[in-house]
């Protein structure tokens, strides 16, 4: 019965599944065998979507033969309120537009049936895929680190001594980079999927669709390592004057171009260097590992009371 208490469940929720697993709080580590992944349509009514959630759920639960868990916690796409567990899916938004204004914590309780002391909570899935890679590597819990996510879109958080910097004059508002001019534009158009398929037709003139497709061209095509080392080298322009201000030793790369890696970061080293910065790098490409992780944390009661007046900033 002790060794219940022990476990939380961290779901990371996709825009076309959800993915989670049992987490021993003790060792902060994922309980072997109990990774689960459902798919699950944004479209769906509320009822469907919260179905498979709790399956998924469950379904971890029933890997390892535990009957609850002592809380979940959920790295969930924004606009949400993570306070009150209430989908604010609304306008233009393309995704889970039917857990709009649905109390998802009420609706998970009546589907899991848990005992009522089961926690559920809610964080900003780039900040758990942050709070995660931390939580994981004890060397990074007295730091000042910048997790970023580069795929589909451009994810930041910043964290200083495990908890997020979402205030303040040393990040920006929400410590959110994506939206911060850049070039003729904002971030989120130069460093995701479609900041490195234009800047490879602009070099090519050739359309391409995903990262890896460019990625599979760099051992014969010039163009495509171009692409790489300037999206390499822009990154590290980008992020030097936030590094600089929020006093960041050590990086954090997770998201789908992270997988390719090899073929930016040494531009993105060098150029730093250059601009006289020299954080840790390291690269984190099992994003929703993470993002569970960071999810599951917010069962620790000690953590949970430090990260909750911060969760109006997400």
């Amino acid at each position: 019965m002790e060794e219940k208490k022990q476990i939380a469940i961290g779901a990371d929720i996709g825009g076309s599944h959800i993915s989670c697993a049992a987490i021993d709080l003790s060792t902060h580590t994922i309980i072997n065998g109990s990774y689960s992944i459902v798919d699950v349509d944004n479209h769906a009514n509320a009822k469907e979507i919260i179905s498979k959630w709790s399956n998924a759920i469950k379904e971890s639960l029933d890997k390892i033969q535990a009957n609850e868990p002592v809380g979940i916690g959920f790295a969930m796409p924004g606009p949400f309120d993570y306070i009150k567990g209430i989908g604010l899916f609304e306008g233009e938004n393309e995704k889970f537009e039917n857990l709009n204004g649905v109390n998802v914590i009420e609706k998970l309780q009546e589907s899991l049936n848990f005992n009522s002391e089961v926690s559920i909570r809610f964080m900003n899935d780039a900040t758990a895929f942050a709070v995660g890679a931390v939580w994981a590597d004890d060397k990074l819990a007295d730091k000042s680190v910048l997790a970023i996510t580069l795929g589909t879109g451009f994810g930041s958080a910043f964290i200083k001594n495990t908890l997020p910097v979402l205030q303040g004059e040393t990040v920006p508002k929400f410590g959110c980079l994506y939206h911060l001019p850049f070039k003729d534009g904002i971030a989120d158009q130069t460093f995701s999927t479609r900041g490195l398929t234009k800047s490879y037709k602009e070099k090519s003139g050739i359309d391409i669709n995903g990262v890896k497709e460019i990625a599979d061209k760099a051992t014969s095509d010039e163009n495509a390592v171009l692409a790489f080392k300037q999206f390499g080298k822009e990154l590290a322009e980008f992020l030097s004057p936030w590094i600089k201000k929020a006093s960041i030793n050590s990086i954090v790369i997770g998201g789908n171009i992270s997988k390719a890696h090899t073929l930016f970061l040494g531009n993105l080293k060098s150029e730093l260097k250059v601009l006289g910065d020299h954080p840790d790098i390291s690269i984190s490409s099992e994003n929703d590992l993470q993002a569970i992780l960071g999810a599951a944390r917010l069962s620790e009661e000690n953590y949970w009371n430090k990260i909750q007046p911060l969760l109006k900033y997400m």
